[in-house]
């Protein structure tokens, strides 16, 4: 599994990791068997939120990760009704007793609400001092709200920004993105298959990943995954509780495309307009 940098936090991580947004519906032996395969397959980022599940999904993970915890680049969310100084060391708190350990490498403010940011960016600064998490980031930012915690934070506080991106949604390419390369913050891009929206392979754009995917003898969502972590700074994180998905995504961290084969599916899925707002599931 190929390693990047993950923003400046001097961390090495996979370009692919695993999401679990709505593990909970999957049957908890089959979501604890998957995290644990693709642990195996050196697949460490596991991405999680106090949201997903109202906490039960943090309880898979907690179970999954038993006893490895050394090896896993462990990340969880704050909901924004909860992100006030003193709220985002109690969710804190509830997160790690889920996930049965002392720490997070990663935690991240949902999305933007009501609390102001120096408090959420307050309460971040006191557990990272405290030792309960590594880094923090945000989710959902876009160039303002990003420019907005920079002014709070400084340069080098904020460790990624996760964001909608699937070939068919590249809103991020706009303006995040550079925004993030620029600024050192990493991009995790969540529901990189579209949210049960993957190109059918009889649209052009199913067709062009079909092409390269027979070209490489490896499969249309390995060729998708490839393209959407391109970048160093970008990483995905589809979720799935299948133990033969995973080995399949897992794969894609070690696809590199040519420069042909990325022109290739930038036509046929076109990056359009920038939208006024920053698209989010």
């Amino acid at each position: 599994m190929r390693l990047k940098p993950f923003g400046r936090t001097g961390v090495a991580v996979p370009a692919i990791g695993q999401g679990t947004w709505y593990m909970e519906r999957d049957g908890r032996p089959n979501a604890v068997a998957a995290l644990r395969a693709g642990l195996d397959l050196g697949v460490s980022h596991i991405d999680t939120a106090e949201m997903y599940g109202s906490g039960l999904v943090e309880e898979i993970v907690g179970e999954a990760i038993a006893g490895r915890r050394e090896n896993v680049f462990l990340v969880s969310k704050v909901l924004p009704q909860h992100a006030s100084f003193e709220g985002v060391l109690r969710a804190c708190e509830g997160s790690l007793g889920r996930l049965r350990t002392e720490h997070l490498d990663v935690y991240l403010l949902h999305w933007r609400g009501s609390h102001p940011l120096e408090q959420t960016i307050g309460g971040f600064e006191r557990l990272v001092r405290d030792g309960k998490i590594r880094f923090w980031g945000v989710s959902n930012f876009d160039v303002e709200d990003l420019e907005a915690a920079l002014a709070i934070a400084g340069e080098g506080r904020m460790a990624c920004n996760q964001v909608l991106y699937h070939l068919e949604e590249r809103a991020i390419e706009h303006e995040v993105i550079p925004w993030c390369r620029e600024h050192g913050v990493a991009i995790v891009g969540y529901s990189p298959f579209g949210s049960g929206r993957f190109p059918s392979a009889t649209s052009g754009g199913g067709r062009a990943l079909a092409e390269i995917a027979r070209a490489r003898r490896i499969t249309p969502r390995q060729v998708a995954l490839a393209f959407l972590v391109r970048e160093d700074t970008v990483f995905a994180i589809p979720k799935s509780s299948s133990v033969e998905h995973v080995r399949e995504n897992a794969a894609a961290g070690d696809v590199e495309l040519s420069a042909e084969e990325v022109e290739q599916i930038v036509n046929a899925f076109p990056l359009g307009r920038q939208p006024r707002t920053l698209p989010a599931l």
